[in-house]
């Protein structure tokens, strides 16, 4: 194995500036680090894809100590105005993902009790109220986001543990421009996305961070003992699926990303169903798709479609007046 060098750790510490970047974004950076390092100019499309993988192995063993490590995902939403869901695949996504700790331990430290809360009632938005068997959206638009910002009764009384004599605070709500602000850094800071129609959703890294945590949160028992599966993986890759498509059987596990399916279907020479061996419809969706191109919507997904349009265009369009009246 090659040297770790200064190369190694000028890569390492611009990775860990970003938190996520795909090859694309690191070829201007070892670019100009290989400039330095060989003494000659570099163009960034010199850089090749073998070189930026020896720079993440480096990185990987670098970090590994430190219960970190870069993974890579592929993004389930287009990535640009011109790139289409099913029909351009997608840059693969780099992260650095601690391994240990969730992600929500390592967002406390940055954001109060009352945020964590907030986004903890976001992130139930997405996967149990809207995540449905007949809809499986798993986003929210920003107006239906921003309205979370107030605690439930149940969230604003102190609970006690009895075995411990100890008493947690109550949560408290957020106001609705705290609730506007920590989305616009979650953002930011690559928790969140916000695709072209406006939705928010988990970003690659969020879910690379957070998959052990949504699969035990989200996938539970139901009241009368029967497993739920809110959490699903493609049946390709098994990594979790916010988009893509689904079996037309509602009780079938069936699904799969728009970037996977393709080789999928062309592998196995039919478009059948991987799990239960239908006919695949090609028009079941799974993400924001099923709010605005599944046929025949149920009521309760007419009733997001009519929320989600009345939802601003912007983060910033909510007023302090309406702001204070909530108060």
């Amino acid at each position: 194995m090659p040297e770790y060098n200064n190369s190694n750790r000028a890569f390492l510490q611009a990775f860990m500036a970003r938190s996520s970047m795909t090859f694309e974004d690191a070829q201007p950076i070892l670019a100009a680090i290989l400039t330095v390092s060989e003494g000659r100019t570099v163009e960034p499309d010199e850089v090749e894809e073998d070189q930026f993988s020896d720079f993440i192995s480096a990185a990987n063993t670098a970090v590994s100590p430190f219960d970190l490590e870069i993974r890579s995902a592929m993004p389930q939403v287009p990535q640009s105005a011109q790139q289409d869901a099913a029909a351009t695949s997608p840059r693969r996504v780099y992260a650095l993902v601690n391994t240990t700790s969730d992600a929500l331990t390592q967002l406390a430290t940055t954001y109060s009790p009352d945020e964590i809360a907030f986004l903890k009632r976001l992130l139930d938005y997405m996967f149990m109220t809207n995540n449905t068997r007949l809809c499986e959206a798993m986003v929210a638009s920003q107006m239906q986001a921003v309205q979370l910002h107030k605690a439930p009764s149940s969230e604003r009384q102190p609970t006690s543990n009895d075995s411990t004599q100890t008493q947690t605070a109550a949560v408290q709500s957020l106001r609705m421009t705290q609730a506007e602000t920590m989305i616009i850094h979650l953002i930011e800071e690559g928790w969140l996305q916000k695709s072209l129609k406006g939705y928010l959703s988990l970003t690659p890294r969020a879910l690379m961070e957070l998959r052990g945590w949504l699969v035990l949160t989200y996938n539970d028992e139901s009241f009368d003992g029967r497993p739920v599966e809110r959490i699903k993986t493609c049946a390709a890759c098994k990594e979790i699926i916010t988009v893509g498509q689904r079996c037309e059987n509602n009780k079938c596990k069936g699904r799969l990303h728009d970037h996977c399916m393709r080789n999928f279907f062309r592998m196995q020479q039919a478009e059948k169903c991987p799990v239960c061996k239908e006919d695949w419809p090609g028009d079941k969706f799974v993400g924001e798709r099923a709010l605005t191109l599944n046929s025949r919507p149920s009521n309760a997904v007419q009733r997001q479609r009519e929320s989600s349009s009345a939802a601003p265009s912007a983060l910033g369009e909510i007023s302090e007046d309406e702001n204070d009246d909530e108060e």
